[in-house]
């Protein structure tokens, strides 16, 4: 069992291994893939926080190189003991300019580094203007060239950023030198606090303008950083594609990581360094390899579904198969038992469809059985007349009363033609009828079965109440099933009122909406309507032998067989119920071309 279970355990956990591998390098292929555009941004920070900074101090370069050119400047040089007055008016100048553009402060010095003009008073001791007047920015301007550099302003140790520019006289030759001073703290309160933290180091890598206050005069290193004061704090730098990405814990203001990116600026001297966040990276590439790693897993998890549910149903097959083998030996006996007991069935059907025709005819046979002694009184009637025509006929001819004679054979024609109907309708009823519905006429139809039952009802003395159409009601059937179907009903209405006081059969056709036949009667009505149409239902006494109850059942089957219906019910009259009537309704006939009929 355990060598089992590591057997399958064994796949899933190399595919985890694996799916872990593939999300790592997504990470990674997304981390640096996401630092490019992060760069890109930066970079263009960086060269615009570069760019205000250069812009700021290129205003006060040139505010130094227009002001050295002054002419109240220009009058001081050899003229200091002389004129008090013009200092006095350089001083105001310098203070103008210094108050209208923010500097820090404004002073003219002659070539040997005496002081003869200044916006705001210096306040320097001797030692410190010997230093500055020994340094590069003023012995650049002494040169004809423009000084500058960065710089703590005395007594307070301010930062700031010099410019020298010297004054020319028409010679050619420098008379003096403006020195113009930048407060560097009003610079940076433009732009201190926002994004990304900007740091600008001098050639000594030592942060002297920042938007990070807290970060003056730290000390840049590639493997630390080093603050004014207390421990370095370590540097952990990783490359990705070419870029810097810093680990440090320097401040809560700025990111850790962070993409290191630098630009030199050699215009002032500094170099600009940026520390961008690389959270959004960082998220992007999680998401890129989360999503890699989801996919490879629904991967996975769907073949080691698929292949599980592949063994399964191979296990399933196998047992189906197993099954399949034991029931097939008792599926083929079943069989062979199921094709002897369909055949049965078809032998069955087939019996039954031809005892249902022999039923028919049977019942046509019962009606013609009924109807035999009437016909024969039908029959035997013309034959006595015609004797006695014929007789009577042969005398007048004896007589030479020829015109008489011919009379009495046109009588004998006359009930030959009858005798001869009553038969052709006899045959025709007793006929098997197999033919598909057609066009009939529904009043000649019913003309025919009172022509076979007209003896009966003279027999019982039925009146007749015949409503006949004044022309023909076409409909879809068959004459012979029709008639039998009449028949059944006028003889069973003979039969239901054979005790009744008034004996009275109402017959009707009509054409709207359908063809209709109604027929009526004076009995005793239906017992149980829902009934009459079942096989061996009868209201006559047993024993009575006037039928077994299949006479409507053989109608009704007989009426669907060309798509009609039949229907029964008590007719309700006033004073309560008072016979029964019966309606045939057949479908109408519309027209040759009609599908599943044949034309006449």
């Amino acid at each position: 069992m355990l060598h089992s279970f590591v057997r399958r355990a064994a796949p899933i956990l190399i595919y985890l291994l694996f799916a872990l591998g593939l999300a790592w390098g997504v990470y990674s292929w997304g981390y640096a893939s996401a630092l490019v555009p992060l760069r890109e941004r930066g970079e263009a920070d960086l060269a615009l926080t570069a760019d205000r900074l250069t812009g700021e101090l290129q205003r006060y370069q040139d505010l130094a190189v227009l002001m050295a050119r002054h002419p109240d400047l220009a009058r001081l040089i050899g003229m200091e003991l002389r004129d008090p007055g013009s200092r006095q008016r350089a001083n105001q100048l310098l203070l103008e300019a210094a108050d209208r553009t923010t500097a820090l402060n404004l002073a003219y010095f002659s070539p040997r580094g005496q002081l003869l003009a200044e916006a705001r008073p210096l306040d320097l001791p001797q030692q410190s203007l010997a230093a500055f007047r020994d340094g590069a920015i003023f012995q650049r301007a002494l040169t004809g060239a423009l000084g500058e550099g960065i710089g703590l302003y005395p007594p307070r140790g301010v930062r700031s950023y010099i410019f020298a520019a010297p004054t020319f006289s028409p010679g050619g030759g420098v008379t003096g030198v403006l020195v113009v001073a930048v407060d560097i703290d009003h610079l940076e309160n433009v732009w201190r606090g926002e994004r990304p933290a900007v740091f600008f180091t001098d050639r000594r890598s030592q942060v002297f303008i920042t938007n990070r206050s807290e970060f003056l005069y730290w000390q840049f290193g590639r493997e630390a950083l080093q603050p004014p004061e207390g421990a370095p704090v370590p540097v952990e730098v990783q490359t990705l594609s070419g870029m810097q990405v810093w680990r440090a814990e320097m401040s809560a203001y700025v990111p850790n990581p962070a993409l290191h990116l630098v630009r030199d600026l050699p215009q002032v001297s500094m170099t600009a360094s940026a520390l961008i966040d690389v959270a959004p990276a960082q998220r992007l590439a999680g998401l890129q390899a989360a999503l890699a790693a989801l996919v490879v897993l629904a991967f996975g998890a769907f073949f080691y579904w698929a292949t599980e549910r592949r063994q399964v149903l191979a296990r399933s097959n196998a047992q189906l198969e197993t099954r399949v083998a034991e029931r097939t030996a008792e599926l083929s006996g079943a069989n062979l038992a199921l094709r002897r007991e369909v055949a049965e069935r078809q032998e069955a059907e087939a019996a039954l469809k031809k005892a249902q025709a022999d039923l028919v005819q049977a019942g046509k046979l019962s009606a013609l059985g009924q109807m035999s002694a009437g016909i024969s009184h039908e029959l035997n009637q013309p034959l006595m007349a015609i004797g006695q025509f014929a007789e009577n006929g042969a005398l007048l001819l004896e007589r030479g009363k020829t015109q008489a004679a011919a009379g009495n054979l046109d009588r004998i024609a006359q009930l030959s033609g009858r005798m001869g109907r009553i038969i052709r309708n006899l045959r025709a009823f007793a006929r098997q009828e197999s033919e598909p519905v057609r066009r009939i006429d529904v009043v000649t139809v019913v003309e025919t079965a009172l022509e076979m039952t007209e003896a009966r009802l003279a027999k019982d003395g039925i009146a007749l109440d015949w409503v006949r159409p004044e022309g023909p009601v076409f409909a879809l059937g068959g004459d012979v099933r029709l008639a039998q179907v009449l028949v059944n009903l006028i003889t069973n209405a003979a039969d239901a009122m054979s005790g009744a006081g008034e004996r009275r059969l109402g017959l009707s056709v009509s054409g709207d909406p359908v063809p209709t036949i109604r027929v009526t009667d004076t009995g005793p009505g239906i017992a149980q309507p829902e009934r009459i149409f079942d096989p061996f239902y009868s209201t006559k006494e047993v024993g009575a032998g006037e039928g077994m109850g299949l006479g409507l059942s053989i109608s009704y089957g007989l009426v669907q067989s060309f798509g009609g219906v039949i229907r029964g019910r008590n007719r309700a009259e006033a004073g309560g119920p008072h016979g029964a009537e019966f309606t045939v309704e057949l479908e109408p006939w519309r027209g040759k071309g009609a599908p599943g009929v044949v034309d006449p």
